[in-house]
């Protein structure tokens, strides 16, 4: 079986004047499809960037990645874009919507970049609102909205385009913890009853908890693997 995800030997460095940042040193792993994985580590471990390679908005210094069985750190900055369209789904702390346009046409922006059609792609994102537990809140603007409601938007947003892969960016880091089990708990039952490969950042061990997976990331190393026997379940 090919990987959903593989990075053999990653490194990136950062140049910053005379000084090089080593960011990522040489960091190896698998990520079977269906998996739901937690990247842990401190600040200035080096998750975040790690992330950004994942999420090809970032290229590797040096090393492989292979997305879905492509050879990522090979393309160009077009077809870096069309694969993180087509492949990836994101999730931030921050939800990133937009002020001035309702639940609804928020979650189908990346549809209206890839050029579906009006009829499908409102289909879509009302499938997607449903999904997350807001199909009542479909015409209400992001300050109509609470902040776990808002990361609700995010996630059907991150839906909408079928990806392979969703990838949450500290996507509890600023909500309350009843909150934050809300979301993880969708994250989990979107890995659990729909298969979809969930890489989770955080530096949460309670929200970590909720995966299967946690990969741990110090000065720019993976120094642990461990696979959990028994995760939260909500």
């Amino acid at each position: 079986m090919i990987p959903m995800i593989a990075v053999h030997d990653l490194h990136k460095t950062y140049r910053m004047g005379d000084v090089e940042v080593h960011a990522l040193q040489g960091v190896s792993f698998e990520i079977q499809q269906g998996e739901f994985i937690a990247i842990m580590g401190p600040s200035g471990s080096g998750k975040s960037t790690l992330m950004n390679l994942i999420g090809c908005l970032d290229t590797p210094s040096a090393g492989a990645y292979q997305l879905d069985g492509i050879d990522v750190e090979k393309l160009g900055s077009a077809d870096l874009s069309l694969v993180r369209a087509r492949k990836l789904g994101f999730v931030f702390q921050q939800y990133n919507l937009l002020a001035r346009q309702s639940a609804l046409r928020n979650v189908e922006m990346p549809l209206i970049y890839r050029g579906v059609g009006r009829a499908e792609r409102h289909q879509r994102a009302t499938t997607a609102l449903g999904i997350v537990g807001m199909s009542d809140r479909v015409h209400h603007r992001p300050n109509e909205l609470s902040g776990g409601q808002q990361q609700r938007v995010a996630i059907a947003r991150a839906l909408v385009g079928s990806p392979a892969v969703i990838l949450a960016d500290e996507p509890t880091g600023a909500l309350d913890t009843k909150t934050s089990a809300e979301i993880m708990g969708i994250l989990q039952r979107l890995n659990r009853q729909q298969g979809l490969t969930v890489v989770l950042v955080t530096h949460e061990a309670d929200v970590a908890a909720y995966a299967r997976r946690v990969l741990t990331m110090r000065d720019g190393r993976l120094v642990h693997d461990e696979s959990r026997s028994q995760e939260v379940i909500q």
